[in-house]
């Protein structure tokens, strides 16, 4: 045994009657950059004399199923009885490393350090029982929260060891398991956050109160960029239990009263004069047509191979547009806050825990160790709960109020005052042989930086989000994807999937449209275009035309493609790679009244180790649902410099009878976990998009589909 690098492990050591406490780093993304073994924990392992094993879960719970996801891969290293696990969700810390949730980093950035977490515990404890029984550590077994000396049929479980384990040396590289030896890994165990879903003793960030606690509405300006010009409160004031009404930053007023109702009818009855600035103007017309004229500026390169100006043969060009689209999560935004003077602490739904402490605690003029964020759970968040504007809100109403506040909004609120996924314009070509095959293949992409917005570094004219968004896996002689990055005046923000299903939409329908002309079978196109086994380097990602190939193939046999249709029925297929994954989707529709009614759809994902399969298989359906919404109606439109839709009857998701039968499959693979959340959604709308086509022979290029 040798000492454990600060760079892996804080601390391993005894507090009053905790027993085992194993701190361990969950890497994601960023680092420190200051070159040394410094590091700050983000989760923790907790074995209690009685035998309860806790992990405090670091990354926020929004659906996706990561308060079970997490422990299943700490405890299977561990050699733990899953019937002792309970979870325990952390707050805003500096202990914790990067606690945002979002880009399907979740299960991927944290499978090897709880891996190592785990296994470190592990042999911890049976250093300790082989000590305690004066035994070779050889001799002693780990099984079910005991460890267990075969020779003599002694056992001491986990409780009974924790504090002597506590006081042995750390191993810094624990033997690890081999796939085939785990018994939690890859099996469909229950959530464990669903009881209390089921009883109601489940927290969401919309159930929480304080004692005293008041409720606040926010009038904000409905134009882009406006600002408060005058407040005329007198009516508002008259309303029952109104108590504050004040503006809060340069664009909002706020109404605090004892009820929501109270609240809601200060803010009809306020009057506020707006500058309205100038975007006053700004429509979605013009908005499509200063992407479509940025086509010809200055461009980066986001991937190269060959000469795609030396191609001869026949030249095929198309262009698409995608839409604003707002994030829509069924619980719309919250937050609470208690302001007191000399500290302020939240209770937030949010993806991103630290953001929201520091924008706060800059906000009311306090110290980020000042801020407390408790994080909730969130009836969805799609990305839009990666912002901080609900939790600064909360705060400086707190503040002004001299209460605690929880700050609410509307749904019409959440649609016409967010940030919202850019609006794109894509340009391809490529230029086929005699047989129809490309030798060229190019894909311009015209859109706003949401990186760039937020003041975020773009280098060489990159936005940061692409490198795991808009990747290439079809092996070309010779290819080029390009970004040319614009300005927006509308507000941006990730949206599940960002770009990805953008290029997706872009690129898989241009695909059908080349094996149209080639006059070849749409799926055996593509497996043309991957049968060759090539690493295509992107960026810091090595795509693999083998692993792409696999998941085709699956979904069109799961789909049986091209056999034994209804009459009247077609279908659809698409394949993309984002989030280190790769996903295939098939869609089968037919027409009612020149619109597509979409019957079945079969998903097929390679997304690496599965840990939980039935949490995988909610994630892949729920992606379908979503971005079957996105494809057929959900669009953000600007008309005078304001958002159009405001509620659910004109961003209309998909309803019960209009589901699909949606099947979900995955390769088996023992490679490490990617991205699950994200990747079933850019497939869908070109394959989509490939049915209608297959049933009507007209061709879309613009989202949504029934625009």
């Amino acid at each position: 045994m040798s000492p454990l690098s600060r760079r892996d492990f804080l601390t391993a050591g005894v507090a009053a009657g905790a027993g085992l406490v194993i701190g361990f780093y969950l890497p994601h993304g960023a680092s420190s950059g200051n070159g040394t073994d410094t590091f700050a924990p983000n989760a923790y392992l907790k074995i209690a004399p009685d035998g309860k094993i806790t992990v405090v879960v670091a990354r926020s719970e929004m659906g996706q199923g990561v308060r079970t996801s997490l422990p299943m891969i700490l405890a299977e290293e561990l050699e733990a009885d899953w019937k002792q696990i309970v979870i325990e969700q952390a707050g805003a810390s500096t202990l914790y490393g990067d606690q945002s949730t979002g880009g399907s980093a979740s299960v991927r950035t944290t499978w090897d350090p709880m891996r190592k977490a785990g296994a470190t515990a592990r042999e911890m404890l049976i250093s300790a029982a082989a000590l305690e029984w004066g035994v070779p550590r050889s001799a002693c077994k780990a099984e079910n929260s005991t460890v267990v000396h075969a020779a003599s049929n002694r056992r001491l479980t986990y409780g009974q060891l924790a504090s002597k384990a506590a006081a042995q040396p750390i191993p810094t590289n624990p033997t690890l398991k081999d796939a085939k030896d785990y018994k939690i890994v890859g099996k469909s165990l229950p959530r464990l956050d669903v009881p209390s879903k089921v009883d109601g003793t489940a927290e969401f960030g919309i159930d929480f109160r304080l004692p005293g606690m008041k409720y606040a509405i926010l009038a904000r300006c409905p134009v882009v960029g406006g600002k408060v010009a005058g407040i005329d409160d007198k009516d508002a004031r008259k309303i029952a239990g109104v108590g504050y009404v004040g503006k809060i930053g340069d664009s909002a007023v706020a109404v605090v009263a004892d009820s929501v109702w109270g609240a809601m009818e200060g803010r009809r009855t306020l009057n506020v004069q707006w500058d309205e600035g100038p975007n006053k103007g700004l429509t979605s017309a013009t908005i499509y047509e200063g992407l479509k004229k940025s086509v010809s500026n200055k461009s980066a390169t986001l991937y190269s191979v060959g000469d795609v100006s030396k191609a001869s043969g026949r030249r095929v060009e198309a262009e698409y547009t995608l839409p604003f689209m707002a994030h829509a999560p069924m619980e719309p935004g919250n937050c609470t806050a208690d302001f007191r003077g000399s500290a302020c602490e939240l209770w937030a739904p949010t993806q991103v825990p630290q953001d929201v402490r520091d924008s706060v605690a800059q906000a009311v003029g306090l110290d980020p160790d000042q801020v407390k964020v408790n994080v909730t759970l969130m009836g969805g968040g799609f990305g839009r709960r990666l912002e901080h504007d609900y939790g600064v809100e909360a705060a400086l109403v707190s503040k002004a109020a001299n209460a605690p506040v929880k700050v609410l909004w509307t749904r019409e609120d959440d649609m016409r005052n967010s940030p919202y996924r850019p609006a794109s314009y894509h340009k391809l070509s490529a230029v086929l042989d005699g047989q129809g095959w490309p030798v060229a293949f190019t894909h311009r992409l015209v859109a706003p930086s949401i990186s760039g917005q937020k003041g975020s570094a773009t280098p060489n004219g990159v936005d940061p989000d692409l490198p795991d968004e808009a990747g290439l896996v079809y092996s070309f002689p010779s290819a080029k994807l390009e970004y040319v990055m614009t300005e927006s005046a509308v507000p941006l923000g990730w949206m599940r999937s960002v770009y990805a299903l953008q290029m997706g939409f872009a690129s898989e329908s241009f695909i059908d449209e080349l094996a149209f002309v080639a006059k070849k079978d749409p799926i055996e196109y593509r497996l043309h275009l991957l049968s060759k086994d090539e690493d295509i380097k992107y960026f810091d990602a090595t795509w693999r035309t083998a692993r792409m190939r696999g998941v085709l193939q699956l979904a069109a046999e799961k789909a049986s493609w091209g056999k034994g249709l209804a009459a009247g029925h077609y279908q659809g297929i698409a394949c993309f790679g984002c989030f280190g994954t790769y996903m295939a989707e098939v869609v089968e529709i037919s027409m009612e009244n020149d619109q597509p009614r979409v019957h079945r759809v079969v998903a097929a994902m390679d997304c690496g180790q599965v840990v939980n399969p039935n949490i995988l298989e909610q994630q892949m359906k729920g992606g379908v649902i979503y971005a079957l919404t996105n494809a057929l109606r959900a669009q953000i439109t600007i008309a005078n410099g304001r958002v159009v839709q405001g509620n659910f009857d004109d961003y209309a998701p998909v309803r019960m009878n209009e589901a699909p039968l949606i099947e979900a499959y995955s390769v088996p693979s023992t490679e490490a976990p990617t991205g699950a959340g994200e990747p079933t959604v850019p497939p869908l709308a070109p394959a989509l998009c490939n049915a209608i086509f297959a049933a009507t022979k007209k061709r879309i290029r613009a989202l949504p589909i029934a625009a």
